[in-house]
């Protein structure tokens, strides 16, 4: 398929959302519209869209790939899942009636009032650290397939390349923020689960094959065991670590993290935000069984073809775009562009809520909705967009998948020191932590984690571990939470009731 359609059709999609965006903040675009949008979001909307937001480029590209790899994932990755699920529920039922209690519009509050100003700062500025990196790599590997598949053609620069998408994204967001993001990411994600199944459709006709015979091809094949329940100790995909990996990294990169939560926030009540999430969680297991299935089917293709990658991550879009034809290179397109831009603007609206609320103290002054605030918004979320700009051209600096891979977990760890922080919070109210040593207690935590990863094999006797290392993560942080707290002063206590 010829780059110049390619970029027509890039360019057409944006075209729609930027009619979107002037259909949405044409009426009203101050920061209440901007953070929560007016709290008066439709539920079904909000489920759906959050589908296009968990589903990056990422998952997209590399959980289909996943399937045949030399290290004989199959279809492993369903037990994560599953986990996912699980945590889901929690967030629903635990986490999110706490939020709408409270009328948060940063999640991050919570723990001022539980803990103190400096284990807030540190919690807000966590999510910050951890979005930032965890969305511009996202954005990193979508933007390598624009490269060298459109832009490289043309001569444009890695860099413009990068900017070009910033831009786009940011014209959209930067007046409506929430209240457009829901709207044009349910549209996304329209468009993503439309591009899964009618890649399935195509594939199984390259293959001269049925549905009904791909799915008993892919059932029958060596591609589709789910359930790994042998060698606990050095197989990463063992069912408990798998399991156990996906209900805690849900629990904390999706519950204790502004982007996926402020959507949540915005709809009229409690009710609703938990029928918005068990909705979402149902559609969000369906979809990766098709995702898994897309894997299967592309590994079947490749090996009836011979086709060859030198990365499992390039086995997608090599053959969507260089052997299926134009109509499903165009599909392929779709979905990626829907994945990867319905998670990098709602991060953005994240990071631009969540500092211009923890730091500069938004919910504390009346005069929110002044035409200074929204400038000062707008300048934050340029600014944003700035750093990730940076952040991408330096994974791309540094040119090493060992590297950016390490980049990326290490994001990953600091979520675990806000689930050590919350559980402190909810768990242990009859102690006071001491709040100014809780930045380095979030900072030793990771930083121990990371060790452990790395020799875990000779410290525990050849166990390895997983996505399982969130729940070590967290326990340490609230060890060490726990060994500098004291006990709460009642009388103290007392009047700070009777004052609030």
């Amino acid at each position: 398929m010829s780059p110049g359609v390619l970029l027509s059709f890039i360019i057409g999609y944006f075209l729609v959302l930027l009619v979107i965006a002037w259909l949405t903040s044409r009426k009203a675009s101050d920061n209440d519209t901007f953070f929560v949008a007016n709290r008066n979001s439709k539920w079904y909307l909000v489920a759906f869209g959050m589908i296009g937001t968990a589903l990056s480029g990422v998952t997209f590209i590399s959980v289909p790939g996943k399937v045949g790899a030399p290290s004989g994932d199959q279809f492993s990755y369903f037990q994560f899942v599953l986990g996912n699920a699980a945590g889901f529920i929690i967030i629903a039922t635990v986490l999110l009636p706490l939020y709408y209690r409270l009328k948060l519009t940063s999640i991050y509050s919570y723990i001022e009032s539980a803990l103190g100003t400096w284990s807030y700062k540190t919690a807000a500025g966590i999510f910050l650290i951890s979005r930032v990196i965890g969305s511009a790599f996202r954005l990193y590997l979508v933007v390598i397939v624009l490269q060298k598949f459109i832009f490289d053609s043309y001569n444009i620069p890695f860099a413009v390349t990068v900017l070009i998408c910033l831009v786009l994204i940011w014209s959209y967001t930067f007046k409506g923020g929430l209240k457009t993001i829901i709207i044009t990411d349910s549209l996304q994600t329209f468009f993503l689960v439309l591009s899964v199944f009618l890649s399935i459709y195509f594939i199984c006709s390259s293959l001269h094959m049925s549905i009904f015979e791909a799915a008993d091809a892919i059932k029958n094949s060596s591609y589709s065991k789910i359930f790994f329940f042998g060698d606990f100790l050095s197989s990463k995909f063992h069912f408990t670590k798998a399991f156990l990996g996906g209900l805690f990294i849900t629990v904390g990169m999706t519950g204790l993290d502004q982007d996926l939560m402020q959507k949540n926030l915005s709809l009229k009540n409690i009710k609703e935000a938990q029928k918005n999430m068990f909705s979402f969680t149902a559609v969000f297991v369906v979809i990766n069984i098709f995702f898994l299935s897309v894997g299967a089917l592309l590994w079947m293709y490749a090996n009836k073809y011979g086709i060859h990658v030198d990365k499992t991550d390039y086995l997608y879009p090599t053959i969507a775009l260089k052997y299926l034809g134009i109509v499903p290179a165009m599909v392929f397109m779709l979905g990626l562009t829907a994945a990867t831009f319905a998670t990098t603007d709602s991060a953005l609206t994240a990071l631009t809520t969540s500092f211009c609320v923890d730091f500069l103290g938004f919910n504390k002054k009346k005069d929110v909705n002044s035409k200074k605030m929204v400038n000062t918004r707008h300048t934050v979320h340029i600014a944003f967009s700035g750093l990730m700009f940076l952040t991408i051209i330096i994974f791309n600096a540094i040119n090493n998948d060992a590297v950016v891979s390490a980049i990326f977990s290490v994001a990953s760890y600091t979520y675990g020191p806000l689930l050590g922080l919350y559980s402190f919070g909810l768990f242990v109210s009859n102690r006071q932590v001491k709040d100014k040593l809780v930045p380095f207690i979030c900072i030793a935590s990771p930083a121990i984690c990371y060790f452990l990863n790395a020799e875990s094999k000779t410290l525990l006797g050849g166990y390895v571990f997983s996505n399982e290392l969130i729940i070590i993560n967290g326990l340490i942080t609230f060890v060490g939470l726990l060994l500098t707290s004291s006990a709460k002063d009642e009388q103290t206590e007392n009047l700070k009731v009777i004052k609030g």
